[in-house]
């Protein structure tokens, strides 16, 4: 009997499966079901679809989603970046950087590669954290937010990275809390495509990611970290009438200054 490949997210779920297994061998936490703390586990999951492939053609960067709120960044010279690397979601090199926006157990790991070149977090005990990494045509800074913290307020606990190639910004929100002050909105400058998270409650409100969309004003917004499709939904029927929604049948996208479209929502499948 021929028995059927597995799909990307059943071979998701069963590495969950596994990881709250080994989860209870470690000492007691309080955790939310469906962010599991993973921080300090090794790397689970690589998705299947996901192969080598040629550098993007110059004036252009391949985006993939790998999964929650981790991206494959590929530029025309060859670099590479993953944002919110957690080490479950990995691209299938080597990335020369990794962003890790928030000190939350689904958004970073203590475990990386030493061959990683450029490892940068979006927060600093007792302080700020402030990159600026250029690596030929790609160029990766951060603008520091503030976080919810079991009442109380982390101050400058996530990083918005912003990452310029190929003529264009694109900013990855991280676990963004709340919306955008004008230092932000400085800091940021303009911003082209933006990666929100749509969750709707563990980050902000959808009301408050609309106020931040409108605040940017980017040309394409492609949605992360939303749990289910009904989140994800309930997000894009919100920006009915402003965008206009195309749902890729593929985990990845290449986009140029060229040829980058206006107002549009870029919904790329993947484990959420």
């Amino acid at each position: 009997m021929r028995v059927p490949p597995l799909s990307i997210r059943t071979v998701a779920n069963a590495a969950r499966a596994l990881a709250f297994t080994l989860m209870a061998l470690l000492p007691v936490h309080t955790v939310r079901a469906d962010c599991l703390p993973i921080a300090g586990l090794p790397g689970l999951l690589m998705p299947a679809s996901l192969t080598l492939a040629a550098a993007p053609a110059s004036g252009s960067v391949r985006l993939t989603f790998l999964g929650h709120a981790s991206f494959l960044i590929e530029t025309a010279g060859g670099v590479t970046a993953v944002t919110d690397y957690n080490g479950m979601f990995r691209p299938p090199m080597l990335p020369d950087i990794v962003t890790m926006n928030n000190a939350h157990s689904t958004h970073y790991t203590e475990l990386l590669d030493p061959g990683i070149t450029h490892v940068l977090r979006g927060w600093e005990t007792g302080g700020m954290a402030k990159h600026d990494v250029e690596v030929k045509d790609l160029r990766v800074r951060n603008v520091p937010t503030n976080v919810r913290d079991y009442g109380g307020t982390r101050v400058a606990g996530n990083s918005i990275f912003v990452f310029e190639t190929a003529s264009l910004c694109i900013a990855h929100l991280g676990h963004l809390h709340h919306d955008l002050t004008d230092l932000h909105l400085g800091e940021l400058g303009l911003i082209d495509v933006l990666l929100v998270p749509a969750d709707g409650a563990y980050t902000s409100s959808h009301e408050t990611m609309l106020k931040v969309i409108d605040q940017l004003k980017p040309s394409v917004i492609i949605p992360m970290h939303w749990f289910s499709q009904s989140r994800l939904a309930q997000f894009l029927a919100k920006l009915e009438g402003t965008y206009t929604v195309r749902t890729l049948g593929t985990a990845d996208v290449t986009l140029s200054r060229a040829t980058l479209p206006h107002r549009t929502v870029l919904v790329l499948p993947g484990d959420h």
